[in-house]
């Protein structure tokens, strides 16, 4: 079963929202994404400053297996990246909540967030995809 933290919202595209309290969040794919992919090679994260909209590819990950999109689960503009990514994709494996989140957005519009998954809805979806 996946790590599933309560305190966090969910796309079903599988990206975590953390709500940092100022009009911004920080962005990560879950758990569940990360353990399907495998291994992470590389990440490309996008430019600070660079406008991101719900709904749309804003990074990519590439594992040992395949190279998936990262969809933006808000819209916004990217306020800052995870440098640390560029030199150590595996934290997205070590860490995926903490050490591997990819993007931090200054929200457009935070009502957006109203419309994300919490823990729970995440958690049933995940068991609906199983069955």
């Amino acid at each position: 079963m996946s790590n599933i933290p309560s305190g966090l919202k969910y796309s079903k595209s599988h990206e975590w929202v953390e709500d940092m309290g100022d009009g911004s969040v920080r962005v990560g794919i879950t758990d569940h994404a990360q353990a399907l992919l495998g291994d992470m090679v590389f990440v490309e994260v996008p430019e600070n400053g660079s406008a991101v909209n719900q709904g749309e590819e804003c990074a990519v990950v590439e594992s040992v297996k395949a190279a998936s999109d990262v969809y933006s689960p808000l819209t916004g503009e990217v306020i800052e990246v995870n440098e640390s990514l560029a030199d150590t994709p595996e934290l997205i494996n070590q860490d995926p909540y903490g050490a591997g989140w990819i993007m931090r957005i200054q929200l457009s519009n935070a009502a957006e967030l109203e419309e994300l998954l919490d823990a729970d809805d995440y958690g049933a979806m995940l068991a609906e995809d199983e069955q």
